[in-house]
């Protein structure tokens, strides 16, 4: 059996980082773990080919080479889904879906020969099994969670390692928290499933063995959502193993702000080789985080856990979202005085989104407020429903947020203000990334002498390397990653407006 594994193309958003990719010479962040991991499961027998199209073109011959064409993707790649769904049936070749697009509006891609929903762990046995016998059903579901110790080291030699920033790792699935925007509980459940100890430096292992010495991101949903078993177990587990072969991964992940309340658990974490950390932040009005049931962040004073955790040592990266109904006028200045204070560089700012099996879109479709489904886009300039908020007051304002902290002068303060605090640990001497002396020359032609940055550029590289030479690499980074959000910005499409029918007019 000859089987094609697709991943289709994502749109040029925040978190594709495809500015910022070209001065590294990287195709893409991050890698399918989700199809890399299907792949593991499928028999060792089967001819398995890869294709992501954030990193090559899908031809019509690699199609005509496959039985089946796999295809795994979320709600941001809806376009480039339908496309390769297309090509795959006028060439005549099978299809089968999954992942988290199809399982949450499996009816909208019946033109997929089968569709495997759900945990792959539980559904794709019994595809298998019946496409064996030649008995093949078209929908695979099932109500069951996944026993993650099943899960498969993903098959790494199916990709070019070169092409990407950095490798991902998944060690548990779900949340504790549920928060009424969020789909993960929807997905994987308020109980956290985590692998074995043994699995997880079995992937640092196999990562290892196969030469990659770079970033690697943990993409758990909340990485501390079982912080016993992360404490006792996982954590010194993994320092142990980093400590053996000399440290050569750094590690980034997911967690939610309570990680604050535990130094132990962030020296840990710091001593492991963690550099960054994402936090939903959302929002600082505390009416919103009630209306929206984010209790972890409630009664507790934001910038200051943020700061807790950039002294202890690393990096915090924020999402933030406008658009709740408890939304006042002042809340764009508030989160721009917030992000401008807390020094999160990396500072995602969406308008509020209602996808589909969250309790957010539960409400607002009794309420009658809904208008339709979401790109995936966590910074599209839309709104699938109608706001308290004027429509066109909020567009402006989120506009207003993007533009500031985005803009050079803002952008650039920021980024020093947080190197002026940030203490990473010491670890012997430093050691510069593969591709990153190419950046470093890119970054001074394109920012420092074509860029409309140039100022702040050239002040920040001179206060960097006196002041703060070990972090210099890091504000370098940081620049890139500025020069990323402003292309960004400059792309959207600030002219969408949606009245209170949900009609769209320019």
């Amino acid at each position: 059996m000859k089987i094609l594994l697709v991943y289709p193309h994502y749109p040029d958003t925040f978190w594709s980082f495809r500015h910022a990719l070209k001065f590294i010479g990287k195709k893409a962040a991050f890698p399918p773990l989700g199809l890399l991991t299907v792949a593991a499961m499928l028999p060792a027998a089967w001819d398995k080919r890869l294709v992501d199209m954030n990193v090559q073109p899908l031809s019509d011959k690699q199609i005509l080479w496959a039985d089946y064409v796999f295809i795994s993707a979320m709600t941001v790649q809806r376009e480039s889904v339908n496309d390769v769904l297309a090509r795959c049936k006028s060439l005549g070749t099978k299809t089968v879906v999954g992942g988290p697009l199809f399982t949450a509006a499996p009816a909208e891609f019946d033109s997929a020969d089968h569709l495997v929903l759900g945990e792959a762990e539980v559904t794709l046995p019994r595809f298998l099994d019946d496409l064996e016998c030649g008995q093949a059903e078209h929908s695979y579901v099932s109500d069951q969670w996944a026993e993650m110790r099943e899960t498969p080291i993903p098959l790494w030699n199916l990709i070019d390692p070169s092409k990407y920033a950095a490798m991902n790792i998944q060690y548990s699935r779900g949340c504790p928290f549920d928060c009424e925007f969020c789909d993960i509980t929807q997905l994987f459940g308020r109980k956290p499933r985590t692998k074995s100890t043994a699995q997880l430096t079995g992937e640092l292992d196999a990562l290892y063995a196969w030469g990659w010495r770079d970033g690697i991101f943990l993409v758990d949903d909340n990485f501390i959502g079982d912080r016993r078993k992360l404490k006792q177990e996982t954590l010194p587990a993994m320092l142990a193993w980093m400590e053996r072969h000399n440290h050569p991964f750094a590690f980034f992940t997911e967690v939610s702000i309570d990680l604050a309340d535990d130094p132990d658990l962030m020296d840990l974490m710091v001593r492991t080789s963690f550099e960054e950390v994402f936090i939903g932040i959302e929002t600082p009005n505390e009416d919103c985080l009630s209306e929206t049931g984010k209790v972890q962040n409630k009664n507790r004073n934001l910038l200051e856990c943020v700061k807790k955790i950039q002294h202890a040592g690393l990096q915090v990266q924020g999402g933030f979202i406008v658009g709740f109904d408890s939304d006042p006028l002042s809340i764009f200045e508030r989160q721009i005085h917030f992000i401008q204070e807390s020094g999160i560089a990396t500072a995602m700012v969406g308008m509020l989104t209602a996808l589909r099996g969250t309790k957010l879109h539960q409400r607002l479709f009794k309420e009658g407020r809904l208008l339709g489904d979401t790109s995936g886009n966590n910074t599209a300039v839309a709104l699938n429903f109608i706001p308290r908020m004027k429509a066109e007051t909020l567009i402006n304002g989120y506009r207003s947020i993007l533009t500031s902290i985005y803009a050079p002068k803002n952008y650039y303060r920021r980024v020093t203000g947080f190197l002026r605090e940030y203490r990473p640990l010491k670890r012997g001497s430093f050691h510069v990334k593969p591709g990153y002396y190419g950046a470093f020359f890119k970054s001074i032609v394109m920012l420092g002498v074509i860029g409309k940055e140039r100022l702040q550029f050239w002040k920040l590289f001179f206060w960097s390397l006196f002041r703060r030479p070990r972090l210099f690499p890091l504000a370098i980074t940081f620049a890139i990653y500025g020069y990323h959000f402003r292309k960004i910005t400059e792309k959207m499409n600030w002219n969408g407006m949606f009245d209170a029918s949900g009609i769209e007019h320019t």
